[in-house]
């Protein structure tokens, strides 16, 4: 273990931890002092003697009233933040009803083509039911004669009439 020879006596790491924490220890208690004599010490308001009349400030010159008038103007750009702030916040909610608005639409369209599909397969004769749901999903006359046990010629007229009701 490393150790420090000073002037014959030895010191070593134990003894240098040691060291730290009294070092700390000693700056905790500088702190809290000064943070107990900060806070007994009393408030002394600093007044300035006002500058000669040759350096003094356009605002220093206005009467008695800018106190109000800067408490109005701090008012007026309080409310004006606040009016910035719910003008955007109005702006981003027309914009996801907006948005709304146009999902609203794509499943109006959605369900009056999938009402369409119903009422087709309403229209036509319970034997050909199935060929219909199957016309009007696309399939060709050939897969539609097959799966459904009628002729090609039947599965062609079926898409046909599947076709002109989706128009």
């Amino acid at each position: 273990m490393p150790a420090l020879e000073l002037g014959g006596m030895t010191l070593g790491l134990r003894e240098g931890v040691i060291g730290l924490i009294a070092l700390v220890a000693a700056y905790m208690l500088f702190v809290l002092l000064r943070m107990f004599l900060l806070r007994n010490r009393p408030r002394v308001s600093a007044k300035v003697a006002p500058p000669p009349a040759s350096m003094a400030s356009p605002l220093e010159n206005e009467p008695a009233g800018t106190d109000d008038r800067w408490a109005q103007a701090s008012e007026e750009l309080a409310g004006e933040a606040l009016r910035s702030g719910l003008e955007q916040e109005l702006a981003q909610l027309r914009d996801e009803v907006d948005a709304i608005r146009g999902e609203l639409a794509a499943l109006r369209a959605d369900m009056q083509q999938e009402l369409g599909h119903l009422r087709a397969g309403q229209t036509v004769s319970p034997i050909y039911g199935d060929a219909m749901q199957m016309a009007v999903s696309g399939y060709d006359p050939a897969a539609i004669a097959e799966r459904c046990g009628i002729a090609r010629a039947e599965a062609e007229l079926v898409v046909a009439l599947a076709k002109s009701q989706e128009r």
